[in-house]
């Protein structure tokens, strides 16, 4: 089976953020970073060279894969900041309507600027994914 490349490290959160080119990005960034550290009250860290996480779970898949993993997270992306809702989101559908511009995947959420998004929403939806994990 093949080792998962994306891990926990010592790597610094803000020197990475600080590294992102675009200067309104990394303003969201920072802002998101402060949010996500409120929510979970986590600290934050680097897993693989561009990912913030908070907290961690133990996963083990019906194949035998198993592994760690944040609860939640985001990634300042060249396109989009994504963030990573874990849980998915079908069981977020009322928060989603009321979110704003954004675009998703299995479970990451892709917007362009925080300004497109109701970040209160968006504090609730990390709130609701971030408790899925302490909940089961």
């Amino acid at each position: 089976m093949a080792e998962l490349k994306t891990k926990k490290n010592d790597g610094s959160v803000e020197a990475f953020l600080n590294s992102v080119e675009d200067d309104k990005k990394r303003e969201d960034s920072f802002a998101i970073l402060e949010m996500m550290k409120e929510v979970t009250g986590e600290e934050p860290a680097m897993w693989g060279t561009s990912i913030i996480g908070f907290g961690s779970y133990h996963y083990k898949y019906a194949s035998g894969q198993e592994g760690d993993w944040f609860k939640t997270g985001f990634s300042p992306r060249k396109q989009n900041l994504t963030m990573y809702i874990m849980p998915g989101f079908n069981r977020y559908e009322e928060l989603m309507q009321q979110l704003g511009k954004y675009k998703t995947g299995k479970a990451c959420l892709y917007v362009k600027k925080l300004a497109d998004i109701d970040t209160d929403i968006l504090k609730e939806l990390i709130k609701e994914s971030y408790d899925y994990f302490e909940n089961r």
